[in-house]
């Protein structure tokens, strides 16, 4: 994304209000552990966030932090590499589950659809569909690498025909992660799918009020004013929390 000049800081604070529920507050990192964990469920339920984004062996430390709280803990499966072992990804996810994940990311077997094998993607979303039956999931379509803009207009269709409730635009592991354009792409594909209900989340290099403003402003433009929600849409991010909530509070 490009560089604009700063919101004025009313027009900060309103989208920092806008968009704090909205957020899967994120810790992917290498270094991350129980300790880190106890810290980013503190901050999610300090700021009310939609849900903690965590790796899978950190799920039920994540549920026990936010026992009795209304924030929800989502994982992530086949990631961030997005291969083609549907067992061993059926059975991570069911794993998550079993230790409380309310909602599960999953990556799309992005390579499988840049080759044309299509049904290799597919199957993937199904079976894990059919494993998380009652909790949220969510595809990411891992856009920076797909490119094309055909490629990802066509991972979004697949991936909402096979059952997605979000689809993703990144793992936030790779060179390019979210960017408008495909997320235009994806809103795009959502919005012609019509009928059930389903949203976007968009992950990967958001780290100004700015950047959560554009986003925001794009779901406005192709969606309607009233249709972004965190039934609908999500923001993952970790560094833009800090700047949501210091924009809240600078206009206090």
């Amino acid at each position: 994304m490009t560089a604009s000049a700063p919101l004025p800081p009313q027009d900060a604070a309103r989208v920092a209000r806008r968009a704090l529920p909205l957020l899967d507050l994120t810790d992917l990192s290498d270094t991350c552990t129980a300790a880190s964990i106890e810290d980013l469920c503190g901050k999610a339920r300090a700021s009310g966030v939609a849900a903690v984004c965590v790796w899978p062996r950190l799920v039920a430390d994540s549920v026990r932090a936010l026992r009795a709280s209304a924030v929800r803990v989502a994982t992530v499966v086949n990631f961030p590499e997005g291969g083609e072992a549907v067992a061993r990804t059926v059975a991570e996810t069911q794993a998550t589950l079993a230790d409380g994940a309310d909602e599960i990311d999953l990556v799309l077997p992005y390579r499988a659809l840049m080759r044309g094998d299509v049904e290799s993607a597919r199957a993937m979303v199904e079976a894990v569909r059919a494993a998380c039956a009652g909790r949220l999931l969510k595809v990411i379509l891992e856009t920076g690498e797909l490119e094309d803009p055909d490629l990802i207009a066509q991972a979004s269709r697949l991936s909402l025909e096979a059952g997605a409730d979000f689809i993703k635009t990144s793992t936030g592991k790779t060179a390019v992660s979210a960017t408008l354009p495909a997320a235009e792409i994806m809103l795009g594909a959502i919005r012609a799918r019509g009928g059930r209900a389903v949203g976007l989340k968009v992950s990967g290099g958001l780290r100004r009020v700015d950047d959560a403003a554009a986003y925001l402003a794009l779901a406005d433009r192709i969606m309607g004013p009233d249709w972004v929600s965190p039934t609908t849409f999500r923001i993952g991010a970790s560094a833009l929390h800090a700047e949501l909530v210091r924009a809240g509070e600078a206009a206090r």
